[in-house]
């Protein structure tokens, strides 16, 4: 027993360092870079419960932002050059290094949101069909009746255009979990993740996105040492749905 008695007693020293750890951490841990703006460096904490090397320190952007920055700047002169581009909930960051695309238009959107070009109801969007060639909507689905926005983006793109899709998703999980009962902020914290969330993912997303009219799903996740070197979440993907028809010439 005086053996268990010592053990006790240094509980609490261990509890302490366990916090100066975390401390110590909150601002940054590896030396990351942003595709985004360039920054090298050490990136902050960010999020509750912490999530560590998420944030730059530059130009605010998060893992989710990071991942989409690399798939566009990758794929920058097939999805961007001379279209119109229409983009929800538009990060800064994101609006930021898109000025110097090769666009043929870009519009912000958001339906609460001031700073952005138009108001727009992402479920029913005041835009003709086949308006834009391509949509950027991330983290936006899971606020929403999905299925409703998803056909009204499918409505504006123009044949052969493009929704570049982000939510949160559990690939564990075969069906989306959702219920209508959940209602109060608190409740959605709980279920969801944050109080203004709908639903979390499974699975089932692809077919979710293909049962309002898109034809194609390609994917497009971060591993390795893209992940390491841009401070990423392992396995977060970017979801790439394209409407039928002869994609329009750049």
């Amino acid at each position: 027993m005086p053996f268990l008695r010592k053990i006790a007693s240094l509980e609490p020293v261990s509890r302490l360092r366990y916090r100066f750890e975390v401390l110590r951490r909150m601002e940054g841990v590896h030396e990351r870079e942003c595709p985004l703006c360039g920054h090298r460096g050490m990136f902050r904490a960010h999020g509750l419960p912490p999530r560590f090397d998420a944030c730059c320190p530059a130009c605010g952007s998060l893992e989710r932002h990071r991942l989409l920055g690399c798939y566009l700047l990758d794929q920058a002169e097939s999805l961007l050059a001379g279209r119109r581009v229409l983009h929800f909930a538009p990060e800064p960051c994101i609006a930021q290094a898109l000025q110097s695309a090769p666009l043929a238009a870009y519009v912000t959107a958001d339906l609460h949101e001031p700073a952005v070009d138009e108001r727009l109801n992402i479920e029913k969007i005041d835009k003709p069909s086949n308006s834009f060639d391509l949509v950027l909507c991330s983290h936006v689905l899971e606020h929403v009746d999905d299925r409703q926005a998803l056909s009204e983006v499918h409505r504006i793109l123009s044949p052969g255009g493009t929704a570049i899709l982000m939510v949160p998703i559990v690939e564990a999980w075969t069906r989306t979990y959702e219920d209508e009962g959940i209602r109060t902020h608190r409740e959605r914290e709980l279920h969801f993740n944050q109080r203004d969330h709908l639903r979390f993912y499974g699975r089932d997303f692809r077919s979710r996105v293909k049962e309002t009219g898109f034809e194609t799903l390609s994917e497009f996740t971060a591993h390795g040492e893209l992940a390491a070197r841009y401070g990423l979440t392992r396995g977060e993907t970017v979801f790439t749905a394209r409407k039928p028809g002869s994609p329009v010439s750049a």
